[in-house]
């Protein structure tokens, strides 16, 4: 009777060895999940909570997360200064890569050892395993690095969009950004050489300021300035380079003001962050005499408007494409042990000097 009872779920999986194979094996594992039940400074609300793993039901994953990325948003949204909300208790993180590890029942576009990566937004990827709806996860080559997989969704797709849908760009124009060695800058310098547009890249001085400006230019930016150069830089005027129709603008302030002072008219500039936290501010001249028109962009919306479209699947296909062929790599980087958690939160939140670092959690260590 026994037997009888749970026949439906002993059947698939003996005719699913190595879903059984992989269940058997989790059925022991204590999830490790960093969590927070009220909103504050990561490094002070965020804990590591141990829970029993759970079995997926008929269109769930299980899957192993094999790397997590910690990104301004996953900051703010901890810090309660973010438009997402989620309830608590909650778990952190927004991107993962992870390894599919037990199908449910009804489970047809997934494969046991496929790697994934989140389709949806907010699901919580700061976690050893999880369970997750099929439709939630979209596989990727296996042969496309952690790195690059974990931190697909976010920054390269942000850079694709930004290029993509406020100025028709053609071959040869010009796109001028600051803050150009964050990870969206990283990808805006090798989509540009992708599609042979000139890349103008801003950043603040440094020590290593010729090391990071040879680095910038190996991506594809076709020039590096700093923010005290572009003030005099005469590029645009002596006609080195076209005038930018396009600015991409992620710190605001005077480097914002600045980047607008070398837009070509009806030049379109593009706001999608504000790590100096001060204004963008336009001179009457450039919005009157060069009809300058300035834009916002927020990933997480331009994701929930176009979840399911043609559009979506075809920019993250060509994106992994770009990575097999070596034409695109992930951010400059550094792995963190799960353990070190707090360590990585802490780096994470120094935005002194804009290093363009990514932090990645190592979720299997």
């Amino acid at each position: 009777m026994l037997i009888f009872n749970i026949s439906k779920q002993a059947r698939y999986l003996l005719q699913n060895p190595l879903n059984s194979f992989h269940f058997a094996r989790t059925m022991g594992i204590i999830v490790k999940s960093l969590k927070y039940s009220k909103h504050g400074e990561p490094a002070e609300v965020m804990e590591i909570v141990e829970e029993q793993l759970q079995q997926p039901k008929e269109k769930e994953v299980l899957v192993k997360i094999l790397a997590a990325p910690i990104n301004p948003a996953d900051i703010n949204t901890i810090q309660g200064k973010y438009p997402v909300k989620p309830k608590f208790p909650a778990v952190g993180g927004n991107e993962c890569v992870a390894e599919v590890i037990v199908l449910g029942q009804k489970v047809s576009k997934l494969t046991s050892g496929q790697h994934v990566i989140p389709f949806a937004t907010g699901l919580g990827t700061w976690r050893t395993h999880a369970i997750f709806a099929e439709e939630q996860l979209m596989p990727v080559p296996s042969t496309i690095g952690l790195a690059e997989a974990a931190t697909l969704t976010v920054n390269p797709c942000t850079a694709y969009r930004m290029l993509k849908d406020f100025v028709d760009l053609q071959a040869g124009d010009c796109v001028i950004q600051n803050g150009a060695n964050s990870a969206v800058g990283q990808a805006v310098h090798q989509l540009c050489r992708a599609w042979d547009v000139k890349s103008v890249g801003i950043v603040r001085d440094r020590p290593d300021i010729e090391a990071l400006k040879k680095y910038l230019k190996s991506l594809g930016a076709t020039e590096v300035l700093t923010e005290e150069e572009i003030r005099t830089s005469t590029l645009f005027k002596e006609k080195h380079l076209p005038r930018p129709c396009l600015a991409l603008n992620c710190v605001g302030g005077k480097s914002a003001t600045e980047v607008t002072r070398h837009l070509a008219d009806k030049g379109v500039m593009v706001t999608y962050g504000g790590m100096s936290r001060e204004p963008v501010i336009a001179s009457t001249a450039a919005l009157i005499f060069n009809d300058i028109s300035f834009k916002g962009f927020w990933m997480t919306r331009w994701t929930k408007e176009n979840f399911d479209s043609p559009e979506r699947v075809k920019m993250l296909a060509e994106l992994c494409e770009m990575i097999q062929q070596r034409k695109f790599v992930g951010p400059v980087h550094e792995m963190v042990p799960l353990q070190k958690f707090k360590d990585a939160l802490s780096a994470a939140l120094d935005f002194k000097g804009f290093t363009g670092k990514k932090f990645i959690l190592d979720m299997q260590n």
